[in-house]
């Protein structure tokens, strides 16, 4: 069963778990190892916190995977206060996340869209501008000084140019594109052979954020469990602007 992202309330614990109980409202992960299991009724988390009250059932259902990717990849490139991110695909879930919590940590961002998404990534806190052919042209005259790190999000074959951008392999990210080893980029995984440490205090650290205004989840749409099939139809199209999530 897919399906890594919940929300919802305990309806049971664990031996040994103490940081939750039955009643409480929480968001979270499944475990990563066994690659689904949140697309149901129930689901069992290997990692969760409250669920923010500044976030809707819909948006905590479609948060936890992508703070725990977000975070963990902006701590591999070591983004923090005066850092320049160049973001590849920021308008997905992954890079709508990893804005917030890159300025959060006082990161100025460039993020890569298509026309229609600038607004948008403009709205999370990060300096829009187009992908595809000429994209170092069109960052080095947005940012003169050039950009210190890049995640690519999109895994739409650029990593040779974000390469170029930082002349560095070591200081490209890629969480999308399965032949970033043959550029010497990182490819970052929550599980499997050579996965990262997931980055789980993550989860738990947005819900400040989140209750000062400074985290939201954009929502695509959502679907209940009876419509997963057209869920996952528009989660292949990539057109999605968001999180998609599914309702019980």
């Amino acid at each position: 069963m897919p399906g890594v992202d919940a929300a919802g309330v305990v309806d049971e614990v664990g031996e040994g778990v103490t940081t939750a109980q039955v009643g409480d409202e929480v968001f979270g992960i499944t475990d990563y190892a066994q690659m689904g299991g949140a697309n149901a009724e129930y689901a069992v988390l290997a990692a969760w916190a409250p669920k923010p009250a500044a976030l809707t059932w819909e948006q905590a259902g479609g948060a936890a995977g992508n703070i725990e990717t977000a975070t963990r990849v902006l701590d591999r490139l070591g983004v923090k206060d005066g850092t320049t991110l160049l973001i590849e695909g920021a308008a997905g879930g992954v890079g709508t996340t990893a804005i917030q919590l890159a300025v959060a940590r006082g990161a100025a961002v460039i993020g890569t869209a298509s026309d229609r998404n600038h607004e948008f990534v403009a709205s999370l806190g990060a300096i829009p501008t187009t992908y595809g052919p000429s994209l170092a042209e069109r960052v080095r005259t947005l940012v003169p000084g050039g950009v210190d790190v890049v995640l690519d999000c999109a895994g739409s074959g650029s990593l040779p140019d974000l390469v170029g951008l930082v002349a560095s392999p070591d200081r490209v990210v890629s969480i999308a594109d399965i032949n970033a080893a043959t550029y010497g980029v990182h490819l970052s995984r929550g599980s499997g052979p050579g996965a990262d440490t997931p980055a789980l205090e993550g989860i738990a650290a947005v819900g400040e954020l989140a209750e000062r205004s400074r985290f939201t989840v954009p929502v695509a749409a959502v679907f209940s469990l009876k419509e997963a099939a057209a869920a996952h139809e528009l989660s292949e199209s990539r057109h999605a602007r968001g999180k998609i999530v599914l309702k019980p």
